[in-house]
């Protein structure tokens, strides 16, 4: 059933609010790519695969970073996916480093920058040294901020610059670049006070940029809320409070409240039915069944600890082959 929104603003920009093109763009570009493995099954079928893939989020599994932030609906389903792939870490209560999560991160996206993964550590790290140790969900709300509003804060970075430097920005600087190849943000340890700057002072910069923005911006009364709780912060503070308030978590949509974060029933459902399948198989193939449960089990029920990278070796975060590339179609 559409929904009232659909008939409130003209196609065109209900087209483009929901980037339909960008969507339509990369179906016929697989399309054409595939064309000799696709014509077996019908084209119909295919883009009936594909929608239902993105309306699902699957559609960004093994993509190529430029495509998994091309939109808000990727990012956001991007999210979705690493916590549901990975949420036994924070389950076992393992601390990784930077690298070890960005490891993690390229199993979905191969190609995903270390600068991004760095950019969230350093939320949760407040600039301290890079290879410290991080809970899972401590990095990945700190990350959820940093990746799914990276343009709003590579500019909260320029104005929270300006004001160090004793200036009011009064123009708002908007990034016009959507390549992903973000510029590189000074660290505000560098040249920067301990107390940070005026509270009151840093909204009304941020009131301007989050009205003209064209790229995904925090609900400004939350961002307004954030900042009326103190008089001064630094700009990690001010990260910091964003990816820990719960309002802008539910905004983005992404990701359950902390509470939450370690259940996903579903996915629960399936790991019990393969528990099952492997209890009625066991005498049949005891030693298979042995072998899985080590993977499929808890660190506590098979007597083994997590099987997660480690930053000092080298590592091939290659995806698996697929039938059609990207999106996570598997048509046969």
């Amino acid at each position: 059933m559409l929904s009232a929104e659909r008939f409130s603003v003209p196609g065109p920009e209900y087209l483009a609010q929901r980037h339909v093109l960008t969507y339509m763009e990369d179906a016929v570009s697989q399309l054409l790519e595939n064309r000799e493995d696709i014509s077996q099954y019908g084209i119909a079928r295919f883009f009936t695969e594909y929608f239902n893939s993105v309306r699902q989020g699957t559609h960004i599994l093994f993509r190529e970073f430029s495509f998994v932030q091309a939109t808000p609906h990727n990012r956001a389903s991007y999210l979705r996916t690493f916590w549901r792939c990975f949420r036994t870490v924070g389950k076992n209560g393992d601390l990784l480093t930077a690298k070890d999560y960005h490891c993690l991160l390229q199993l979905l996206c191969p190609d995903f920058p270390m600068e991004l993964t760095q950019k969230a550590a350093r939320i949760v790290l407040m600039d301290d040294a890079m290879d410290c140790l991080m809970s899972f969900s401590d990095f990945l709300f700190a990350f959820q901020i940093q990746f799914y509003y990276s343009e709003f804060l590579e500019s909260v970075a320029a104005i929270y610059q300006d004001l160090l430097a004793g200036k009011n920005p009064n123009t708002v600087i908007v990034p016009t670049s959507s390549s992903g190849q973000h510029r590189s943000r000074q660290a505000s340890s560098e040249c920067s006070p301990l107390d940070g700057v005026e509270a009151s002072l840093f909204y009304q910069c941020l009131e301007t940029l989050l009205d003209r923005s064209k790229y995904s911006c925090p609900p400004s009364a939350l961002v307004k809320e954030v900042l009326s709780s103190v008089q001064r912060l630094t700009f990690y503070g001010f990260l910091m409070a964003l990816a820990k308030h719960h309002g802008i978590n539910r905004a983005v949509g992404a990701l359950p409240d902390k509470g939450d974060l370690l259940l996903d029933p579903p996915m629960d459902q399936e790991l019990e039915k393969l528990k099952l399948q492997g209890a009625k198989h066991q005498e049949l193939f005891p030693k298979g069944v042995e072998l899985a449960s080590k993977w499929y089990l808890s660190p506590e029920e098979s007597g083994l600890r997590s099987n997660l990278p480690k930053s000092s070796h080298a590592w091939d975060p290659a995806p698996p082959k697929k039938n059609i590339r990207g999106g996570g179609i598997y048509l046969l």
